[in-house]
């Protein structure tokens, strides 16, 4: 299904605000004064129901007979007449669903999640519409509710590993997954998001069992086929991938986006670039929507051999994409907003005086926090530190951001981030740099990195360096390593890759 972004048409000084009596703009078909135009939207009482449920049995007999625009009118007139209508609602929003009409299903099931906010399912629809655009941050608050509402519910919990995996959370994704292996048993396509996840915190022995676990349970499964050849690949079992590959190809057009791009990662692995062309040159991009990370690949290639404008052209195209398909933007007012915030609260004055957390004897190792800019050299840096005794690599930890969204909360502050820190001061306060520490050592410990002689840890989160006067706060002994690069390779480096 294509994740281009859909938006919901909304009155604005260019689009003047309908006729209560015309048509919503979401398209649903409804009026708007009985739809987005709404203002008390609520669930109709029994006897109203029962005056509409003949019409409605005449909706359900038009979709027996696979009549679905005879069932969208029904459904449009009963909604009219009692716009709360949850069973007129979910038929549409299905029938909406099926054709792809995403602005007008994504009306109607929010609808439905107003409405009805102590199911489930409504949550569980909207979550995945969201996850599919690429809108993760809502997608994962109305995913949560899935698994608050119906704590055993499976595709709840398949919903929270996908998107946590999306955002780089693998352990609590793995949890999620595993949740959902033990909730509804093993199917295809989740032991090979297990596997994917697996992967991607290095498990690469339980990760190959996965995925052929997948594709035994899934053998025509083109997404599982093609996530292990990329676990072979990472993996240098070079011949083993293209085994997997040539059995694939026989089901999968030539032209394929993913068929022509896994030539083209296996052909660069044993250095074949100029093979690695010829099979992107053999895609078709348009037919798929992964169209940036298709121009990212052959930007790639182009740039290793040294056809610089032609590998420029086609990083610019792939970041044109990624515009056009509205899955990120970057939020300029707020950062510059947050950056000047953060400068104005942590000045040399403040600092000093503030209470600093305290090693305890508890604490079994510190942290190194490697910050800079992305693509500055963190991740070159953290191979090195941890090639010595005693250091083991932690890669990218969120938990200092866990700490930036939560420290409102735990200071019992009505000041956000980080103008609260200022209640340090308060006697209620006075054991929280303590619960901070804590609360990232657990975190840390959880993960299973640490081996018996680790003194330090690396924390290779790029943009901690927003975080630095707060670390200061919480591990003033903790050394901090802060990679600059000259600011035209940082930038033409980014451009390079698919970053907000």
């Amino acid at each position: 299904m294509s994740t281009r972004l859909q938006v919901t048409a909304t009155p604005t000084e260019e689009t003047p605000q309908p006729a209560r009596n015309d048509p919503c703009p979401c398209g649903t078909g409804i009026k708007y004064k009985n739809c987005c135009g709404m203002l008390n939207l609520a669930i109709p009482d029994e006897p109203d129901r029962l005056d509409l449920e003949s019409e409605f049995k005449q909706a359900q007999e038009a979709l027996k007979k696979n009549d679905a625009d005879g069932a969208i009118k029904i459904c449009i007139s009963l909604l009219n007449q009692l716009p709360g209508h949850m069973r007129a609602l979910k038929m549409l929003y299905h029938i909406y669903r099926q054709r792809n009409n995403h602005p007008a299903a994504e009306a109607l099931v929010r609808r439905m999640v107003k409405l009805t906010p102590q199911k489930h399912w409504p949550a569980g629809e909207l979550a995945l519409m969201l996850y599919e655009r690429g809108e993760l941050g809502e997608a994962e608050h109305h995913a949560k509710n899935v698994v608050r509402l119906s704590p055993h519910n499976s595709q709840g919990h398949n919903l929270m590993g996908m998107i946590l995996s999306n955002t780089n959370r693998l352990q609590a994704a793995e949890f999620h997954y595993r949740k959902t292996l033990e909730l509804h048993g093993p199917i295809g396509k989740l032991c090979a998001n297990l596997a994917f996840n697996l992967k991607a915190q290095g498990k690469i022995a339980e990760a190959d069992k996965l995925y052929k676990q997948a594709v035994e349970l899934e053998p025509n499964n083109t997404a599982s086929i093609m996530g292990w050849i990329k676990l072979k690949e990472a993996n240098r079992q070079i011949d083993e991938a293209w085994d997997l590959l040539k059995k694939l190809e026989v089901n999968i057009p030539e032209d394929s986006v993913h068929l022509c791009m896994t030539r083209a990662v296996l052909h660069r692995r044993e250095k074949n670039l100029e093979d690695a062309l010829t099979a992107l040159n053999k895609a078709n991009p348009e037919r798929t929507n992964q169209r940036p990370a298709f121009h990212y690949e052959k930007g790639d290639v182009l740039d290793k051999l040294g056809r610089y404008d032609e590998a420029f052209e086609s990083f610019s195209k792939a970041n044109q994409t990624v515009l056009e398909f509205g899955k990120k933007k970057y939020e300029e007012q707020k950062s510059l907003n947050m950056v000047n915030r953060l400068k104005a609260f942590f000045v040399r004055d403040r600092v000093n005086q503030l209470p600093k957390g305290r090693p305890g004897d508890h604490e079994r190792a510190t942290p190194i926090f490697i910050v800079g800019y992305p693509r500055s050299g963190t991740t070159m840096v953290e191979q090195i530190i941890t090639s010595l005794d005693g250091v083991t690599a932690g890669d990218e930890l969120h938990f200092i951001w866990n700490i930036v969204a939560a420290a409102p909360k735990m200071l019992n502050s009505r000041l956000s981030y980080p103008e609260c820190f200022a209640d340090l001061w308060f006697g209620e306060n006075q054991a929280a740099l303590e619960t901070f520490r804590d609360f990232y050592l657990k975190k840390v410990y959880q993960l299973g990195i640490l081996e018996d002689d680790t003194k330090f840890f690396t924390d290779k989160m790029p943009l901690n360096e927003t975080n630095l006067g707060m670390i200061n706060l919480i591990f003033p002994e903790a050394p901090v390593i802060h990679l600059i690069r000259h600011p035209l390779d940082v930038v033409l480096s980014n451009y390079f890759n698919d970053l907000t």
